[in-house]
This record gives C-alpha cells, structure tokens and sequence, in this order.
C-alpha cells in the first residue's frame, strides 16, 4: 500500500516537471533547494545520498547543455523525484523527524534502480570527460 502510495506521488511530481526540464534557472533553483536539504539530511539519507548526487550531476548537466545522451523521460522522471525529495508533504511527510526522509530515500532508491542503464551511461560519461574531472560535485 505504502508502495502505491509512493508510485502515485512519483508520478504527480513526474508531471510538474515538466516546467523544468527547458528552464534552466528554474532547475538551477530547484537544485539548490534540493542540495541544501540533502546536506541537512546526509547522515539520514544513508546509499540515497550517493545517489542523489548523481541525479544532481545528470540534471546539471543536462541543463547547462553538457549532457545530452539521455532520454527527455529520463530527465523528466529524476526531476520528478528530486521534486519529490524537496517537498514537505509528501507520503510521510518530513516534519516526522527521522520517518519523514525514508520516503525521499526510497523514491530516490526507487527511481535509480528504474533508470540505472541510462544512470551507468552517465557515470562512465562523467569519469571519462575530462572536464568533470576538475569540476566539484554539488554535493561536496
């Protein structure tokens, strides 16, 4: 039930993204938003943490132009689910200390597990570009 629950929302954020994906400033935004909470909740997130990262870095690069080897759903999706992580109100809504990130973290669990051939391609993408290499991730 708790899984429905998750999926419908995942969904709904799914939806709003779309005013992301072609808006830079608005996904910078959005990012920010996110990075700061994760900072927050880091010792909490436990493995999401790591893959919050990566959402973070595909989304950035994506936007900025740098990344483009990957489906407009895919990105759509991440969106969703880091719009899922920096809302309040969620399935368990983040005021319930300690209770209320264990929903981000499986939606972020969640979708990377959905994604992961596309979220591979990225990594080696981002280890092999030298670029990156020399560019801080969000999260640092």
């Amino acid at each position: 039930m708790l899984d429905t629950k998750i999926d419908d929302e995942a969904k709904r954020h799914r939806q709003n993204a779309k005013g992301y994906i072609d808006n830079p400033k608005k996904t910078e935004g959005l990012l920010k938003k996110a990075i700061l909470k994760a900072k927050n909740n880091k010792g909490t997130l436990g493995d999401a943490w790591e893959k919050l990262q990566l959402f973070f870095d595909l989304v950035q690069a994506y936007s900025k132009g740098e990344y483009k080897n990957v489906a407009p759903a895919t990105i759509l999706t991440i969106i969703g689910a880091i719009l899922y992580f920096v809302s309040p109100l969620d399935v368990v809504p983040d005021f319930l200390v300690g209770l209320g990130i264990l929903d981000d973290a499986a939606v972020i669990s969640f979708t990377l597990k959905k994604l992961s051939a596309e979220i591979i391609e990225f990594k080696k993408w981002r280890q092999n570009d030298s670029f990156s290499s020399l560019v801080k991730s969000p999260l640092d």
